[in-house]
């Protein structure tokens, strides 16, 4: 139904940025809620940022609130993930959900399950 292709993650270093790209294909992208999860090594994968179809809805991890900026452009199908002022702790794959969906109104969905489809995760390394 969706295909996703993460891009942009890298080698940087602590305090860097980079910018993750999900480029999607297959049913319609406007409508979709899309979200960014990571998961580090030997830890279950966790919510980063999600943005609402109409991208007026945006909620982030505390974890991340004031360092990244999630943002979608309808007309190029392509959600993005500007992380600025990296930590170590960013260091994780990070990976691109489409077609999320909340059970409690307009809200972004923040769990794993809420989402259907998947991307192969980009992998992101921040060094001390």
């Amino acid at each position: 139904q969706v295909q996703l292709v993460e891009s942009g993650g890298g080698f940087v270093q602590a305090g860097g940025s980079l910018r993750l790209s999900c480029a999607a294909s297959g049913r319609t992208f406007s409508r979709n809620t899309m979200g960014w999860f990571r998961q580090a090594p030997g830890k279950e994968r966790e919510f980063v940022a999600g943005i609402r179809s109409s991208g007026g809805r945006i909620y982030y991890a505390d974890s991340v609130k004031g360092r990244f900026t999630i943002s979608r452009d309808n007309a190029k199908n392509t959600v993005y993930l500007q992380m600025n002022s990296l930590k170590p702790e960013d260091t994780a794959v990070y990976y691109c959900a489409a077609d999320g969906r909340s059970l409690y109104g307009d809200y972004v969905p923040t769990t794993t399950t809420s989402y259907n489809y998947w991307g192969q995760g980009t992998q992101v390394t921040v060094s001390s």
